[in-house]
């Protein structure tokens, strides 16, 4: 059993928000027009996509819209006045939503948010239908799995990042079918575009690199977002993630092999002599992809 315990994750969303503002300041000016007038952030976290949306359409409406009210309350902050934040979760279908975007959109972004509602065609469906006429609904979910750490790091077998996302897939499946209601979604996303009434669907994947050696900041940032995904897979607490994962409460799993879990101990360890953040060749390799659909004119 997987639950999700949001305000917990409301400080790490805005740390989220806060690293990330070049990857969303070049992405939200590829997805905008000039034409916008209403774009809507759905399940904003932190508000960095909101915040980055509003700088890049001066005068047009932005609307952040979480359904936790300790995560809405960070992107509000981190906003600044920027956009208009609203309390509202896809769960409940499209008119909470349409109540608290007030208009048609031109434009609605939901970065890793779709895959934690129950039923994901469902949720699509109900984003599709707040689009204006030719208004464009862009979904980040997946890509391929972030490279950090070399494939032997002199301690334990080799590949100890590949089984870690190995155990982290099979960790989101059971986060998944753990959901109340939760309902397959045997095809990918531009499917559900294509399901969901919209045209035109299509990929494109943004790759970002900071190769070795990494900045002390970014380098205690990936230590963090290590002991986060570690302390995910043996449910001993809380921290930041996205890339977008989020922790969780994990109870009756066991995800990562003892001799595993043993290494990951020894490379978290600031006192020990196979500390991450003393490395320097260890670099940052992401590509995330966004799925992009139109709403017939």
């Amino acid at each position: 059993m997987i639950e999700i315990d949001w305000a917990e994750e409301a400080g790490r969303l805005r740390a989220s928000a806060e690293g990330e503002g070049d990857w969303n300041t070049a992405v939200a000016r590829s997805l905008v027009r000039d034409g916008d007038k209403v774009v809507a952030d759905i399940g904003c976290g932190g508000g960095g996509m909101a915040k980055a949306l509003a700088e890049a359409l001066p005068g047009a409406t932005v609307v952040a819209v979480d359904a936790d009210p300790d995560v809405l309350e960070q992107a509000r902050e981190h906003t600044a006045g920027l956009v208009r934040c609203e309390l509202a979760s896809m769960d409940d279908g499209a008119e909470p939503l349409r109540r608290a975007i007030d208009a048609p959109a031109d434009l609605i972004w939901a970065s890793a948010s779709v895959h934690h509602a129950a039923d994901q065609q469902a949720a699509v469906d109900a984003l599709a239908s707040l689009l204006a006429p030719g208004g464009r609904l862009a979904l980040a979910e997946g890509g391929l799995p972030a490279r950090h750490l070399p494939w032997d790091l002199g301690v334990g077998e080799p590949g100890l990042e590949l089984r870690l996302d190995l155990a982290q897939d099979r960790w989101f499946k059971v986060m998944r079918d753990s959901l109340p209601g939760s309902v397959p979604m045997p095809y990918g996303w531009t499917e559900a575009l294509t399901r969901a009434g919209l045209t035109d669907a299509t990929t494109r994947s943004v790759l970002t690199e900071t190769p070795a050696p990494l900045s002390p900041e970014r380098l205690d940032t990936l230590v963090q977002q290590f002991r986060t995904r570690i302390a995910r897979m043996t449910g001993e607490g809380h921290g930041h993630g996205h890339g977008h994962g989020h922790a969780h409460v994990v109870a009756d799993e066991e995800w990562l092999e003892a001799e595993d879990l043993a290494v990951w101990k020894q490379l978290l360890d600031p006192d020990g002599p196979y500390f991450l953040g003393r490395r320097r060749d260890l670099a940052v390799l992401s590509v995330r992809s966004i799925h992009l659909g139109y709403a017939p004119r």
